[in-house]
């Protein structure tokens, strides 16, 4: 049997990044933390922790983080059912989840929101590219991830839904610049494009679907969806909105499509892992609610 109490302090050395943040969460010394974690080590045969800046979690150590966090949403659910379990008051199960940025942005906040307001959980968001998402959620770092990607990873749950529309859009000074004459392979590749990360793929799979062929685009990198706005406004460059981010700009004429009707609809996913509870069903429940109303059906 594992000893939880090395468990926990596993999981708070990683959730706060050191072990003396992690002592003062338990309310024990940090050579405790230590002691517990080496024990723990011994036990297992491997490494747990990565001693960086901060501390980060093995493979292995991942999934016993994941191991934790279920077994906190089990007891949150008992003493939901047996409130004298609950001696020391209102306790709250730590919920990690990965989605990607222009959800969280659009849609998603308000939900998970609302959702952490009346119940007892505390929400780790992490924010990764659609396309990496389920990645976070197979290696045990989650227990639930937006994803574009459909199929479950082993041990987990896939449900549908809906699709984000994205549109290709720059201000008009930015158009009459680069694409006076017309957008094709020649003015894309001389016109900065604007990308999240390394990562997006977004605005090449815009443009191999138009010149049927990959075209090395200029790029600027900016790691948030306001941003993007905020330099598509500026005329910094162009890229892939979601519409429901820039509507009131194009209503207004400070952003225009690059070809109108040439939208990109990505499909996204809600993947929880396979763990009995309450508040995880909860959790889903409110998000599935919101990409009702917030994307289009899948």
């Amino acid at each position: 049997m594992l000893d939880y109490a090395a468990l926990a302090a596993l999981a708070a050395v990683i959730r706060e990044g050191s072990f003396e943040r992690a002592a003062r969460a338990l309310h024990v010394t940090p050579s405790a933390i230590s002691q517990r974690i080496r024990l723990l080590e011994e036990r297992v045969g491997c490494a747990l922790v990565i001693r960086d800046q901060p501390c980060r979690a093995t493979e292995t150590g991942r999934r016993l983080c994941q191991h934790v966090d279920q077994v906190q949403l089990l007891e949150q659910d008992l003493q939901g059912a047996l409130p004298a379990l609950a001696a020391q008051g209102l306790t709250r199960a730590s919920v990690p989840v990965a989605v990607n940025a222009d959800s969280l942005a659009t849609w998603l906040a308000p939900a998970i929101a609302a959702f952490a307001a009346g119940h007892p959980v505390l929400l780790q968001v992490a924010v990764d590219d659609q396309d990496h998402t389920a990645e976070w959620l197979r290696s045990g770092a989650v227990l639930a991830a937006v994803s574009a990607t459909a199929r479950p990873a082993s041990g987990c749950n896939s449900r549908p839904l809906g699709a984000m529309r994205y549109l290709a859009a720059a201000s008009p000074a930015f158009l009459q610049r680069y694409f006076a004459h017309g957008v094709g392979a020649a003015s894309l590749a001389l016109a900065p494009s604007l990308v999240f990360n390394a990562k997006d793929e977004l605005q090449a799979r815009w443009v191999r679907r138009l010149c049927h062929r990959h075209v090395e685009l200029p790029r600027h990198a900016l790691p948030s969806s306001h941003a993007f706005v905020t330099a598509g406004l500026a005329g910094m460059g162009w890229g892939l909105h979601p519409q429901a981010l820039i509507q009131p700009h194009l209503d207004n004429g400070s952003l225009v499509e690059l070809l109108p009707d040439m939208p990109l609809d990505v499909a996204l996913y809600w993947h929880t892992a396979r763990a009995a509870s309450s508040l995880l069903d909860g959790l889903s429940g409110a998000i599935l609610a919101a990409a009702r109303t917030g994307l289009l059906p899948p």
